[in-house]
């Protein structure tokens, strides 16, 4: 037991939920002591020589003195690697059974005893000792992995022999080198992001138990999965392992020791699973396309999900929530959707409905939906351990719940009380789970947002999760949770999104959940979880944001204003005008925490905050066009200002401001009292969209920033698609065009709105340049029909 526990041990024993979460804790650790495998003795081995290869379409096989490594290399470019017979499935983070073998790879002998497997798009070199080098078609190096290390259990018979024990995995490790030049990113929600400092990050989806800060680490989605950028290229790398784990970066240094390159290092150690993993190599924007051509296109929401969202855990009644919607009416304020939490909930048991405070939830649904309000339902994943309550009845019957060893339901601590849990890893739970969404839509929610599914159970020390012996399905394989926890989230999402799909086909399904792993864009997205209220929050939003879109998850967003606390009106108001500019913008609060309707900041507060709200309706058809780009490309929304530039070191290091999209760069104020940022640009002409004043890039510029704005500038010749309307967004799309350069051309995309359901709308493209001084704008290379055309910074050239 640390320090942290010890602190969580004094702090919740002396309520009743504590009492019963310290009993939890303690039949959670005698669970694991009887169904986790003994502990003994480990053999320590490595590769060997290679004594031979076998070639196969893409690739092949090299033999080994100990092991041997399969080497494919697929259709798109992607190279798959596996180690000890590993193969590309079963894996839960790939959309299908993966991309075709690239027939025109060839495996051919290289020097000193070793292979090489010749592609279009990458060399990769195999050494005699395990070596794993992946270059570009030129030969440079962009990394190496040296070869691997596996702890391997020695034979205990008297402990295989019993069932109620899960099974020892064998332990691995491999290190890697990169260019000393080379900048880490990734690992899925990191609130110290977006760039991976030197340290060492778990693999290991957590409830941090409180609100969290910059530095606390692990956090609710994290994967194995890490952007690499160096002068050489970009690549990522997925470790195809959802097994509890730990990766360790250290950043390299040109010229250290004698004039010469440290190269940058990673090591990543894992309890158990395969040794495989994915490479890919191009521009940032390839290498996200590849990604998500192999793990599945990103779920566009409706349209509606991409306005205002406002949130609470507390609202208590339904007069309270007619309350808030009012106030945003009376004040001219947008509203999209009004989000429900664990509140309504009849004694916080999910897939019910408190009646006396919600009396008549359906129709409350109904009136907010003619003022242009969608309902949005918290879903629980935990189920209260309560016979003759419908829910836990219907799942008993299923044998849907979590086991132990010794066949008994796994409880555990939460909301609700006493409570078990769903095996989503099992595709048959997964279908009837889905079915109870049914009794969501009936209560006339649009959409859900997914909590607790790292899975929690409250405990004062340890794990805050499930036993780590509790049996899972694994989708008929078997196993436990050492192996099912990463991917519990992520399989619950799919078991909504799936149902929602089916329960109304003609409509595209809006959810968002906490906790998930690689491949989670295919259900939906997620958000910052409980972040705490402060500046260092405020920055931790950003980064978490920037860092889940380079591990291609495009949708997500903080709790403006942070979940916990009270935040000051000036605070508010910046992190509100950064949640304008981000994916998902919602306000949300603990129910011990201060409100976050913006009339409760006072006048000032309220005048700046409906000018970022009415921007933010005014954007709605640029956030659309990138909704649909994000599916079709793999292109986060939000990027980092590096993406077209990843060569610009300086631009590698920048971390408080991004791009939305490829036409606007948001640099948000992240510092109390700041009046005036910096702002480093990318290569090209930006205009200030407040001033219309440009600038040239690359380079750093000193822009004002009073609290009514935050500096966001335009790409020269770019076109972006806006409302007419600045109001409730609905009013016609016109194209607000930024003056190219002299001698330089521009262009942007439009995917127009064609509503909620499954149209793929066509790409328009336009293109932008100057004529004799005056703007020109075509549409497919002709001229613009349907649009209107509205030219800015035209005289500030």
């Amino acid at each position: 037991m640390d320090a942290r526990d010890l602190l969580r041990l004094l702090r919740t024993v002396r309520t009743a939920r504590g009492a019963r979460a310290l009993r939890s804790a303690l039949r959670r650790r005698c669970t694991d002591r009887a169904g986790l495998p003994r502990p003994g003795a480990e053999k320590a081995r490595v590769p060997g020589a290679a004594q031979g290869a076998d070639p196969l379409p893409g690739g092949g096989v090299v033999h080994f003195a100990r092991s041997s490594l399969r080497v494919r290399v697929a259709v798109g470019g992607a190279v798959f690697v596996g180690w000890d017979g590993a193969g590309p499935e079963p894996s839960y983070a790939l959309s299908g059974p993966g991309p075709e073998a690239d027939e025109r790879a060839v495996l051919e002998p290289d020097t000193d005893g070793g292979w090489r497997v010749v592609s279009e798009r990458m060399l990769v070199v195999v050494g005699r000792h395990g070596t794993v080098e992946v270059r570009t078609p030129g030969g440079v190096l962009l990394r190496r992995d040296l070869p691997p290390r596996w702890w391997e259990p020695v034979a205990d018979t008297d402990a295989e022999a019993d069932g109620r024990r899960g099974v020892r995995e064998a332990r691995w490790a491999l290190r890697s080198e990169v260019a000393a030049d080379a900048r880490f990113f990734g690992l899925g929600g990191r609130s110290a992001g977006p760039r991976l400092r030197d340290g060492t990050y778990r693999l290991w989806n957590t409830d941090p138990y409180g609100a969290f800060e910059p530095g606390d680490d692990p956090l609710y989605i994290t994967m194995p999965v890490q952007l690499v950028v160096a002068d050489a290229g970009t690549h990522l790398v997925f470790h195809d392992d959802s097994w509890d784990g730990r990766v360790t970066v250290a950043e390299g240094e040109e010229g250290a020791g004698s004039g010469h390159d440290r190269p940058g290092r990673c090591e990543v150690r894992m309890d158990g699973g395969p040794l495989r993993y994915w490479v890919l190599v191009g521009t940032p924007a390839r290498v996200l396309h590849g990604w998500s051509a192999l793990t599945g296109a990103a779920a566009v929401p409706p349209s509606w999900a991409l306005g205002h969202h406002h949130a609470r855990w507390g609202f208590g009644s339904e007069q309270e929530v007619r309350r808030v919607v009012a106030g945003y009416a009376e004040r001219g304020l947008p509203l999209s959707a009004l989000h429900l939490d664990i509140d309504h909930y009849r004694g916080h048991r999910v897939f019910t409905v408190d009646r006396e405070r919600f009396p008549d939830l359906p129709g409350l649904a109904a009136e907010l939906r003619e003022k242009g309000v969608r309902l949005v339902s918290i879903v629980d994943p935990a189920v209260k351990a309560e016979p003759g309550q419908w829910v836990y009845d219907s799942g008993a019957a299923a044998d849907a719940f979590v086991r132990d060893g010794r066949g008994r339901r796994v409880r555990g601590e939460v909301w609700p009380g006493e409570s078990v849990y769903p095996d989503f890893t099992d595709p048959r739970v997964r279908k009837w789970w889905g079915g109870l969404y049914g009794e969501r839509l009936a209560q006339g929610f649009s959409g859900v947002w997914h909590d607790m599914n790292e899975p929690v159970s409250f405990a004062p020390f340890g794990d805050p999760s499930l036993p780590l012996s509790a049996r899972h399905s694994l989708e008929g394989r078997g196993g436990d949770h050492r192996e099912a926890h990463n991917v519990y989230g992520l399989s619950m999402a799919r078991a909504g999104y799936e149902a929602l799909c089916e329960l109304r086909p003609g409509e595209r399904p809006f959810l968002f959940s906490r906790s998930g792993w690689a491949g989670m864009q295919r259900y939906g997205g997620t958000w910052s979880g409980d972040v705490a209220t402060g500046w260092p929050g405020l920055r931790a939003s950003l980064a978490l944001v920037l860092g889940l879109g380079l591990c291609g998850v495009p949708y997500s967003g903080p709790d403006v204003g942070g979940f916990s606390g009270f935040p000051s009106p000036e605070l508010y108001v910046r992190w509100f005008q950064l949640g304008a500019y981000l994916p998902l913008f919602r306000t949300h609060s603990a129910i011990t925490a201060g409100r976050r309707e913006p009339w409760e900041f006072g006048g000032e507060a309220l005048e700046h905050t409906a000018a970022v709200l009415r921007e933010r309706m005014r954007l709605l058809p640029y956030f659309v066009t990138l909704a649909h780009l994000a599916q079709r490309t793999g292109a986060p929304y939000v990027r980092p200002v590096w993406w077209r530039s990843p060569e610009d070191r300086a631009l590698r290091d920048c971390e408080d401001a991004f791009l939305l999209g490829d036409a606007l760069l948001v640099a948000p104020v992240l510092e109390q009292g700041a009046d005036r940022r910096a702002v480093r640009l990318p290569r090209g002409l930006w205009y200030d969209t407040a001033t219309g004043r440009p600038y040239e890039g690359p380079g750093q510029v000193l822009l004002d920033a009073p609290l009514s704005r935050i500096p966001v500038l335009a790409r020269a010749g770019s076109v972006v698609p806006v409302r007419r309307d600045a109001g409730d967004g609905a009013g016609p799309v016109e194209l607000e065009v930024w003056a190219p350069a002299p001698g330089r051309t521009g262009g942007g995309v439009l995917v127009p709105d064609a509503g909620d359901g499954w149209e793929q709308p066509q790409v328009v493209r336009f293109t932008t340049r100057l004529r004799d001084g005056a703007v020109v704008v075509e549409q497919e290379g002709a001229e613009v029909v349907g649009y209107p055309v509205r030219v800015r910074g035209e005289g500030a050239r």
